[in-house]
């Protein structure tokens, strides 16, 4: 099935509920505005895939100016996003072995970037030197900048390609003078929050009325699946750094022994019912409840439970920006990483995190919103249990974060 299929049935699964909830006049009212909306999303999908395909561009050349850690991984980057971009060389003084075994291709000295922006006629060049005094030819960029060559700085390149942030390259500085960072719920006095506020508190509140019969047949369920509980609550982290509690159906034997609780050392506990819950993640339902009380929102960094807290704030960069916005039911992170099982992974999704606490808007969460269904619905690997890996311990997550 083609991405833009997947697209197509990913939107119209993601904007029908919510439209014929609300559409309540008559039932031939509410048939005809969902065929319209089902017709309307399936069309305006086909016609940008369309377009895009007729205004298809070559991939645009891009040489980088300087050798550094960045390099490698913004080759990588270009590489895993498919067409769009085409690394065609390297400027910068490295010494002849690491010009033969470089990343791409060597195109010749600092000295001799004009020369090669001449030769090799990019369309964009990358600032990517590690140590940049004295070294960087501003007047041959001044010249290249005014014949129609784009420069951009290297961080900026990586997380346009990426979608997430190097913040293991990444300077205090860059973040303060950066045109992000402006729809955030700590100042609760914007429209954007009061308008987010209401609208995710009459969706959510629709969502728990219209699914109260599932939850009732979940419940029982679980109830003569394994003894316990029916819900599972957990102290987690949210905005501003106020803990609160996280409710899911529990999807796990309760057990006495103390032992990691990374899902990878954990799946022995899964319950039959458990396993399927968590396919779908239908565990997840009952934190509509949360967004309800508004200590959550449809779309943000997943929250972490209390216990990791301190820890995730002394190992990984810049994790205090997280309770700068509200946690989410999913996530750019959640879907572009899926879950983590340790402090590696953790690290990565923040990468992520920071992308969509920097670049917030109203378009990005719907397309998390579209994506989060679409995997859902079509990817076989989400639904999958993480593959086993050695017990390392670390951070008590609960049983999914």
């Amino acid at each position: 099935m083609s991405n833009v299929v997947r697209l197509s049935l990913g939107l119209a699964m993601g904007v029908l509920p919510p439209v014929a909830a609300f559409w309540s006049l008559s039932e031939a009212g509410a048939l005809s505005l969902v065929t319209l909306a089902g017709t309307g999303a399936f069309t305006l999908v086909w016609i940008v895939a369309l377009v895009g395909r007729l205004v298809h561009r070559a991939p645009e050349k891009v040489l980088l100016l300087g050798q550094g850690p960045l390099v490698a991984r913004v080759c990588e980057e270009v590489g895993a996003a498919g067409g769009g971009h085409r690394i065609i060389g390297i400027v910068d003084d490295v010494p002849t072995a690491e010009r033969m075994n470089g990343p791409a291709p060597w195109l010749g000295t600092v000295e001799q970037f004009a020369k090669a922006v001449d030769n090799s006629r990019p369309a964009r060049v990358v600032l990517t030197m590690a140590d940049r005094r004295g070294r960087v030819p501003e007047q041959a960029l001044l010249q290249a900048r005014l014949r129609g060559v784009r420069v951009e700085e290297g961080l900026d390149f990586y997380e346009r390609v990426a979608g997430k942030v190097a913040i293991e390259w990444l300077r205090p500085s860059a973040l303060i003078l950066s045109d992000g960072f402006r729809r955030l719920d700590l100042s609760r006095r914007g429209l954007w929050w009061r308008c987010s506020r209401a609208v995710e508190g009459v969706v959510s509140l629709l969502c728990l009325i219209l699914l109260s019969p599932i939850f009732a047949i979940v419940a029982l369920l679980i109830k003569l699946d394994s003894p316990g509980s029916v819900f599972f609550v957990q102290s987690r982290v949210g905005c501003g750094g106020r803990p609160f509690g996280l409710y899911k159906f529990r999807t796990m034997r309760e057990v006495a022994d103390v032992r990691s609780e990374w899902v990878r050392d954990n799946t022995d506990r899964v319950t039959r019912v458990g396993k399927w819950l968590r396919r779908f993640r239908i565990d997840e339902w009952p934190q509509f409840w949360n967004v309800l009380r508004g200590d959550m929102s449809f779309v943000g960094p997943r929250p972490h439970p209390v216990s990791n807290y301190r820890k995730f704030m002394q190992e990984i960069p810049y994790y205090h920006l997280r309770e700068l916005v509200r946690p989410g039911i999913t996530g750019w992170a959640q879907i572009r990483q899926g879950y983590a099982n340790d402090l590696e992974e953790e690290t990565e999704k923040m990468r992520y995190d920071l992308y969509y606490i920097k670049h917030r808007s109203l378009w990005l969460d719907l397309r998390i919103l579209v994506q989060t269904v679409t995997l859902l619905v079509f990817d076989r690997q989400s639904h999958q249990a993480t593959k086993p890996k050695p017990a390392v311990g670390g951070p008590v997550l609960g049983e999914r974060s």
